[in-house]
């Protein structure tokens, strides 16, 4: 297994990446309906405010996390947000979620960045357990506000 950054070169992984997405999380609509063409992805991924890390095993993607650079207003420091992340089923349990926060910890050290920060759902038990092992635990509330309309 190999762990990597994903730059601007690396649209077609990038795609991989979104396959994994949608399997895992049960949802491939959201993931491949609508597709970005491949100058959006390249754009995304050359991005300083967005990043994307693959697992590869077994000649492809079998793992990913993508995730947001938020620079904070009150100081100049960064907090890294988790977007994404998700292993197939056949790679779980091998440690593939830790390294790809691993390789995301190394990078936000090389940032500079003050945080990492990642929500879990209710009842999610192996996303609440990984990130119990990695960091502090808090308790909060999530909302979606819907932009408004014309």
């Amino acid at each position: 297994m190999r762990v990597k950054a994903l730059g601007a070169g690396d649209v077609p992984a990038m795609r991989e990446m979104l396959g994994v997405f949608g399997r895992a999380f049960g949802d491939p609509a959201t993931y491949s309906a609508n597709p970005p063409d491949d100058a959006y992805l390249a754009r995304l991924l050359a991005s300083d405010t967005f990043m994307a890390i693959a697992a590869f095993a077994e000649g492809g993607v079998v793992g990913g996390l993508t995730g947001y650079v938020l620079s904070k207003p009150e100081q100049p420091r960064a907090e890294l947000y988790i977007y994404d992340l998700a292993v197939e089923e056949g790679h779980r349990r091998k440690g593939i979620a830790t390294a790809l926060i691993v390789e995301l910890k190394r990078i936000a050290a090389a940032r500079g960045a003050y945080m990492i920060f990642v929500q879990a759902d209710h009842g999610d038990e192996a996303a609440i357990h990984l990130y119990t092992k990695l960091g502090t635990r808090e308790d909060v509330m999530h909302f979606d506000i819907l932009p408004a309309e014309d």
